[in-house]
């Protein structure tokens, strides 16, 4: 069945010292050979996608980007420098690649025109965004400007996860439970719902948000979300339960988990046409992700949705 993944990464050359901190735990090889692959936008990236049946990758700075540069102009310079580079990428091969437009959050009416310029002359089909911007959530009200942009837009952002902006006690002697294995979860679940207890939902209705490695956890605890607001209260402002919003305004993608039990949870949670196939390229195997949801138990009308069917909705295609 064709496939179409959201989150697939590539690096631009600017950013290959910054990666190297970023993931300085992974062992050598392994660096070299994601490296290799994150640079790569032909034979190998292409032979990939083939090997899965996936017809076309939108692909992503992977993190951190410009998240976590201080220099604000620095910042948007690069990002713009960055959309082009993939610009120029995805012209090699425009029936295969899309991207996610990369965006300097220290700059919200900045990283709005960026948007703007990535949908309406680049191209592409929405934003991928690394998380906080140094110690900045995106329910602040600074970012305003940049939801109002989204809304009017009608394109998706993707939040992505990245390490924590200080460092937490709770992690101390067990540097195992970093990154992906685990703290990158709680980072960005609890980013996700800043953004609905933060009325960034309620204020822009139409703002559609993905998260990936099946939304973090939260299909899992949207009864309990519901029950701790009703007995605390909504904050002021909130018209609705959490899970509402999160039905409504929130897509999630497979993207590095391939379980029929997480899988399962997730469509009975938010519903078949909010659960969208991604592999998490190439941190994780394009061929696994694939063989996984062909053979996941689901009826073929459902399997077409979450291969490939939400993500031609999401995006507009």
């Amino acid at each position: 069945m064709k496939k179409i993944a959201l989150e697939e990464h590539f690096l631009a050359p600017a950013f290959v010292e910054g990666f190297k901190q970023h993931m300085r735990d992974l062992p050598e090889k392994a660096m070299q050979n994601i490296l290799t692959r994150l640079q790569d936008f032909g034979e190998q990236r292409l032979a990939a996608m083939d090997a899965a049946g996936i017809e076309r990758s939108f692909l992503s700075l992977t993190s951190p980007g410009v998240q976590t540069e201080p220099d604000t102009a620095r910042a948007v310079r690069l990002a713009h420098e960055t959309n082009d580079f993939l610009a120029e990428k995805i012209e090699l091969h425009p029936t295969r690649f899309g991207g996610l437009a990369h965006l300097a959050l220290q700059d919200p009416t900045a990283a709005a025109d960026e948007l703007e310029r990535c949908v309406r002359q680049l191209g592409f089909r929405g934003a991928m965004i690394n998380s906080h911007t140094n110690g900045h959530y995106l329910d602040e009200d600074q970012y305003t400007p940049f939801w109002e942009r989204v809304q009017d837009l009608g394109v998706p952002v993707y939040l992505h996860p990245a390490n924590s902006y200080q460092k937490m006690q709770l992690y101390e002697g067990h540097p195992e439970l970093l990154g992906a294995t685990w703290s990158w979860t709680v980072e960005t679940a609890t980013h996700a719902l800043r953004l609905v207890f933060g009325g960034v939902f309620e204020r822009f209705p139409k703002v559609q948000l993905i998260l990936g490695h099946m939304g973090e956890t939260l299909p899992y605890l949207l009864w309990r979300l519901d029950s701790r607001a009703r007995l605390a209260g909504l904050p002021q402002g909130l018209t609705k339960l959490p899970s509402e919003y999160i039905k409504s305004n929130i897509v999630v993608t497979t993207t590095g988990v391939c379980a029929d039990e997480s899988l399962q949870c997730a469509l009975a949670a938010l519903g078949e046409d909010n659960v969208l196939f991604s592999v998490d390229y190439p941190f994780e195997e394009s061929e696994t992700a694939s063989r996984w949801i062909e053979q996941a138990p689901l009826s073929d009308e459902v399997r077409a949705k979450v291969c490939h069917q939400n993500a031609a909705r999401v995006l507009g295609l």
